[in-house]
C-alpha cells in the first residue's frame, strides 16, 4: 500500500477513535471504554470493515483494532469517524509484543482475519497462527478465551490446523467452505468479499485457549 500523505494531520484528527499510549492502559482497557464488557482484539485490521461491522452489531462487547500498516490504518479510523463507534479503538502495534498492552487473562476473544499467509517455510515464523505467537495469545486470553481465524489460503489453513492442535488448543467449528456453510453472524472484510467474488473459499476455525493439562511443566 502507497504511503499515504499528510498522516499526523489525519491521525490527529482521528483521535476520538485511536487508543493512545497503549502501554499505560495494560490492564486498564475496560476503564477506557467505560464498562466490564468483554474484549475483543482484532490483529490485522485492514481497512476496518469487519471491526466496524461487528462493532455495530454487538455494542454490549468492545474492540480494540491493530493495523501495522499505517496507509490501512488511517482508511479504517477515517471510516470511523465517520459515525464515531463508542466501542471500538483503534492502534498500530506489533503482534509479537501484545503482552506489553494486555495483562494476563484481560482478552476474551482474539480474530484473525486474512493474515498474511508468508508462503516460503522458512518464514513460517512470521505467521500470526506460528506458535510464539500462539504463546502471547495464550497469556492475555481469559481462562475461557478463544481465537477466530479465517483465510482464503489452503495451505496456510492447513498448516495452522497443524500448528494449533500441536499446541494443545480446542478447534472446533471447522469450516472448509464459510460461504456455504450454515455458519451465522459472518462479517466479512474487504479481502474477504473479493476474494469469495473471485470463486475463492473461505476457511474459518475457532479455537479455544489451551486446558491446564496441557499446560507445559
Amino acid at each position: 500500500m502507497r504511503k499515504k500523505k499528510h498522516l499526523d494531520e489525519r491521525f490527529a484528527a482521528c483521535a476520538p477513535v485511536m487508543a493512545h499510549a497503549p502501554e499505560g492502559l495494560r490492564g486498564r482497557w475496560r476503564a477506557l471504554f467505560g464498562n466490564g464488557n468483554p474484549l475483543h482484539v482484532e490483529i490485522g485490521c485492514g481497512k476496518g470493515r469487519f471491526v466496524l461491522g461487528m462493532a455495530k452489531l454487538h455494542p454490549d462487547v468492545n474492540f480494540v483494532a491493530i493495523e501495522r500498516e499505517e496507509g490501512a490504518l488511517i482508511m479504517a479510523t477515517e471510516k470511523a469517524m465517520q459515525d464515531v463507534p463508542p466501542n471500538v479503538r483503534f492502534l498500530s502495534y506489533d503482534a509479537a509484543a501484545l503482552r506489553d498492552i494486555f495483562s494476563p487473562g484481560e482478552v476474551d476473544l482474539i480474530y484473525l482475519n486474512f493474515s498474511d499467509p508468508w508462503p516460503p517455510n522458512r518464514q513460517r515464523k512470521r505467521r500470526l497462527t506460528y506458535r510464539a505467537f500462539l504463546d502471547v495469545y495464550n497469556d492475555i486470553l481469559t481462562e475461557k478465551g478463544a481465537l477466530y481465524f479465517k483465510t482464503d489460503n489452503q495451505r496456510l489453513f492447513e498448516w495452522s490446523l497443524g500448528e494449533i492442535c500441536a499446541y494443545g488448543w480446542l478447534l472446533q467449528n471447522i469450516s472448509l467452505d464459510l460461504h456455504a456453510s450454515a455458519f451465522e453472524g459472518n462479517v466479512m472484510t474487504e479481502y474477504e468479499e473479493r476474494f469469495s467474488a473471485q470463486g475463492s473459499r473461505i476457511y474459518r476455525l475457532e479455537a479455544r485457549r489451551r486446558l491446564p493439562e496441557f499446560m507445559p511443566k
